[in-house]
């Protein structure tokens, strides 16, 4: 196991980088604890895998270090790291029988026979592939395949990290679930360093003790799951992350206040005056569907026109097209008991749970 630190790390396809859209991955610090479930969460072409192959070693970072328990790695390979990495995609020897696939990384450390077979067959249980030992590879499905990619990168109990780049994707949905319990009770049970690297925010949090939300070539949030879900620190976390995203609607600050398409919202005078004292900036409210309240019109200074019901089963998602200028929609989540007003319906938002936003951050407000 090791700790993972990253010290000014950087990285551009770009022969000679000038300005930050040239950087797949812009300048950041960040530290992987040793022993600890990590998931790198963000959608596509944000920098998950480039990050990923920097840290095995498979790509050779433009600028900063990466450090294993202190020691800079930037010029060993993934081999010299000893790192496992489980792929997209599968990867076996189909030759083999799946025995000799979880063996092979065992045969090359030079252990003896027994420690082998005690390792594989510990793997093997954990994975729930006990019963495919003596098969070849070639006769597998791409489930199969992919358990055993990852039971390879997880029989040996003497690598400082395991690294997982969307292991899940060729897996059957009904099997993803169970595979990522399986995960999470691997690690639990062999303590060793994981890092997933997903755009799926429920393998995440099932899986990972805390997580870091790239975007745009940097981690712009690192915490647990409930962090992320009620404090996002970044307009994209709050966006990203839920069922659906948070609403994030354009403010300004008024005579009055917070104001939304001239209508001065319900915001506590001591919010109102911390967020006169941070300056210029483009100001955002965020607010989750979870908590966003449906009343009455006549008691709320907010108003829409209910536009979309979608019923999801166990909640519904409801559509309220605001009475303003530019007419954004806000979302509700209400429970599957819950009745759903129609036509014209007032807005609330209740004050902990509002969040503002200049400029792309979170603005802290003192209680």
């Amino acid at each position: 196991m090791a700790e993972i630190r990253l010290e000014q790390l950087a990285h551009s396809y770009h022969g000679t980088p000038s300005k930050p859209a040239d950087y797949a991955l812009r300048q950041m610090d960040h530290v992987w604890e040793q022993g600890g479930a990590y998931a790198l969460l963000g959608p596509s072409g944000c920098g998950k895998s480039t990050l990923l192959n920097i840290i095995s070693g498979l790509l050779v970072p433009s600028e900063g270090r990466v450090l294993y328990d202190g020691k800079s790695v930037n010029d060993l390979s993934p081999q010299q790291r000893n790192i496992a990495q489980v792929f997209q995609f599968p990867v076996v020897y189909d030759t083999m029988t799946v025995f000799g696939n979880l063996a092979f990384p065992l045969r090359n450390q030079g252990l003896s026979r027994d420690r082998i077979d005690q390792r594989v067959r510990e793997v093997a249980e954990a994975l729930e592939i006990e019963p495919l030992l003596s098969r070849k590879a070639h006769n597998l499905t791409a489930d199969e395949k992919q358990k055993v990619s990852m039971g390879r990168g997880l029989v040996r109990d003497d690598v400082a990290a395991i690294l997982f780049d969307e292991p899940l994707t060729v897996i059957d949905p009904q099997l993803k679930w169970r595979l990522r319990r399986k995960l999470k009770e691997i690690h639990q049970r062999f303590n060793v360093t994981m890092v997933y690297v997903t755009h799926d925010q429920l393998e995440a949090s099932t899986f990972a003790d805390k997580i870091a939300v790239m975007y745009q070539g940097q981690i712009v949030q690192f915490g647990t799951p409930r962090e992320l879900f009620e404090n996002p620190q970044h307009p994209f976390v709050g966006y990203f992350i839920g069922s659906p995203g948070m609403n994030l609607l354009d403010i300004v600050l008024g005579s009055s206040g917070v104001e939304l398409g001239g209508r001065t919202l319900p915001v506590d005078e001591s919010v109102v005056a911390q967020l006169r004292r941070g300056g210029e900036g483009r100001l955002q409210l965020g607010i989750r569907p979870e908590f966003v309240q449906l009343v009455a019109p006549e008691v709320s200074a907010l108003h829409g026109q209910v536009d979309l019901v979608q019923d999801q089963g166990t909640f519904k998602i409801v559509d309220v097209r605001l009475d303003t200028p530019s007419a954004p929609v806000i979302k509700a989540r209400l429970g599957e008991e819950e009745p759903v007003p129609e036509g014209r319906v007032g807005l609330a938002f209740p004050a902990a749970w509002q969040r503002f936003y200049r400029d792309d951050r979170l603005v802290e407000i003192a209680p």
